[in-house]
């Protein structure tokens, strides 16, 4: 199973940002899939997910209404676009299947970084 994030960046608070996951080694129509943040010293933790077939979607309250989740299933793809970015934001940035199905290898993942 491998991950490859990309689309990070430096971005002053109030842009925007588009991060893409590829995915391949496993069925990725089948599985649920998330983003995940981890803050510097933290432990990496959920903040989107979405069904299989791309029908619904989750969220953490912190990114709720700011971020959002879509998949391309026929390009083993999930991108997560990130408006109104805040310093908080600042994070290195993982995909991999939700929380209940994640799989033990992660991706480098891409660092986002807010800040004027």
């Amino acid at each position: 199973v491998i991950f490859v994030e990309s689309g990070g960046g430096l971005v002053q608070p109030g842009g925007s940002l588009r991060l893409s996951c590829s995915a391949s080694g496993f069925p990725f129509p089948n599985y649920a899939m998330a983003w995940y943040r981890q803050f510097q010293g933290q432990e990496r933790t959920f903040i989107a997910g979405i069904t299989s077939t791309g029908e619904n979607t989750a969220y953490h309250a912190s990114v709720k209404g700011r971020f959002t989740i879509s998949r391309d299933n026929s390009k083993n793809i999930v991108w997560l676009e990130m408006n109104a970015l805040k310093p908080n934001d600042t994070a290195a940035y993982y995909c991999n299947a939700v929380p209940t199905h994640t799989f033990p290898s992660w991706g480098q993942g891409t660092q986002v970084a807010v800040s004027s």
